[in-house]
């Protein structure tokens, strides 16, 4: 039971890898012809999964679907019909797939939204800002040493250098206090 619901799962998956046109195609080509496992096509007419989606339009060579379709109908050597349940199983899966399978539409739709609403955050961002009636000192305060409250440092080894020219300064002006004392 676990080994038919592997395979059943593995038919799944291979079928969601065809492309849509081709589902579609092999949709159609189970209801014209006669399907087979075991083989490529028999003498009497019976085609492949495959060969029934390329006779219908669907111009794909995918091997790994007819492997799996094979291991899933547990094929021999001989070609043989599909039986009832084996085509029930993949016209459903077939179904489900074009079914479940995101219109290309919906993912443009999806898109121009996606487009709005970062257009939206860019507006509100770009607005004017209100005046608090502080001006901006950067200009002026910028080459001095120390000015801003926060420092953002990209690397370990700049911090670590920040780090040793602070604790050597408290040290310099102890020094400094001292020598004034004397």
């Amino acid at each position: 039971m676990r080994r038919q619901r592997k395979r059943a799962e593995d038919l799944r998956r291979a079928i969601d890898c065809l492309p849509r046109a081709t589902r579609s195609a092999m949709l159609e080509g189970l209801e014209r012809n006669d399907i087979i496992v075991g083989a490529y096509s028999d003498g009497s007419g019976g085609v492949c999964p495959m060969l029934a989606a390329h006779r219908n339009g669907g111009r794909t060579s995918l091997v790994s679907f007819a492997r799996t379709w094979d291991r899933y109908t547990e094929a021999t050597s001989r070609a043989r019909r599909a039986t009832g349940r084996e085509l029930n199983t993949l016209r459903a899966m077939l179904e489900a797939s074009l079914y479940y399978e995101a219109d290309e539409y919906e993912l443009v739709r999806a898109a121009a939204e996606h487009r709005a609403a970062v257009e939206r955050a860019a507006e509100r961002s770009r607005r004017r800002r209100r005046d608090t009636g502080e001006r901006n000192r950067t200009p002026e305060l910028r080459s001095r040493p120390g000015w801003a409250w926060l420092r953002v440092f990209r690397r370990l080894d700049e911090w670590e250098a920040a780090v040793a020219r602070a604790e050597e300064k408290p040290r310099e002006s102890e020094t400094e206090r001292e020598l004034e004392r004397v």
